[in-house]
Order: structure tokens, then C-alpha cells, then sequence
């Protein structure tokens, strides 16, 4: 990628971090590039991955299935899915090192971070030491400041209203 090697932040507490990351694949794999799109904290079947899987140049990685989410979870649940997490992310460092790929997108990694089932320190390290040319971007909501200051894209997505507020829950083909 031309000039590529920059670090994106989506963050925020409003509805598109995600969605706004995977046009980033789209626009990119429409260029005959490879993308690596990893999530953290989702494990159910999305309209967007089936999408994904259509498209040529963009793959998908993500943990086990969990049933809960992180802040129903005990101790030992969590160090689980830490552990689960940890071994995804060596996967990611390995293909980062053995293949070109022209964007890394780690989807929710801010927010494992945030629940304690990624560790910030390695994810620091890995962005300071990525291959040049690798674009990567991170969501979630509220970035650690070594985060924000390593970025070199910061944009912020800001919740106003949403349907959740009125008891609408989540709807496929829209927020799933």
C-alpha cells in the first residue's frame, strides 16, 4: 500500500466502529489486497461475515464461541478466554511475519483489553514493532492513552440515540 503503515483507532460509545472498519477491508480488497479481519468478544454468525466470505483478499479470524459476555463472567471464565485470546493473537503475529497482508483489522481488541481478556502491554508491543507497511485497525470503546498516542487515526463515534434506549434489542441484518 502506498504510505501505508498506519495505526487506526475507532472508538467510542455509538453504533459503526465495527462497520466502518470492514468498509476499510471492503475498499481495500477491492485493490487486490490482503486483509486480515480478527475479533475479539464476538463469536456469533454475523451478516457481515457471510458478506466477507464472498469477497476475495479479505479472511476472517476469531476466538471460540462464549455464551457469556465478559461481565457476566467469573475469574476463571475470564482467564479462560484470555488464554483463548492469547493464542489467537500469536496466530495473528505468525501470519503477520510468514504472509504479506496490507491491513490487520482487530475488531473489539480495545474492549478485550479494557475486560481483562487481552493484555494492552502485548498489543503496545505488537504495534510498535509490526511490519512497516502493515495498516492496522483497532476498535472499541475507550482506548488506554498508549493507544490514542501510538495512533495515527483517532476518530471517535459518538452514541446520540439508539434504539436499545426504547427496548428494540438488536436486528438482523442491521446491528447483526
Amino acid at each position: 500500500m502506498q504510505n501505508g503503515g498506519l495505526i487506526h483507532l475507532y472508538c467510542g460509545d455509538g453504533k459503526g466502529k465495527t462497520t466502518a472498519a470492514i468498509g476499510l477491508a471492503v475498499r481495500c480488497a477491492g485493490h487486490g489486497n490482503h486483509v486480515l479481519l480478527v475479533q475479539f468478544l464476538k463469536s456469533r454468525p454475523t451478516g457481515e461475515l457471510k458478506s466477507l466470505a464472498l469477497i476475495p483478499g479479505i479472511e476472517v479470524m476469531r476466538g471460540k464461541e462464549t455464551k457469556k459476555f465478559t461481565f457476566q463472567m467469573n475469574e476463571e471464565e475470564k482467564a479462560k478466554v484470555k488464554g483463548e485470546h492469547q493464542i489467537l493473537f500469536e496466530k495473528v503475529k505468525q501470519k503477520c511475519m510468514d504472509e504479506h497482508l496490507d491491513l490487520l483489522i482487530l475488531d473489539e481488541v480495545i474492549g478485550a483489553c479494557n475486560t481483562g481478556v487481552f493484555d494492552v502491554d502485548a498489543l503496545v508491543a505488537f504495534l510498535k514493532q509490526k511490519p512497516a507497511e502493515l495498516e492496522v485497525v483497532l476498535t472499541g470503546r475507550n482506548p488506554a492513552p498508549q493507544l490514542v498516542e501510538l495512533a495515527d487515526y483517532v476518530s471517535e463515534v459518538c452514541k446520540r440515540k439508539h434504539p436499545y434506549e426504547k427496548g428494540i434489542p438488536a436486528r438482523t441484518g442491521v446491528e447483526r
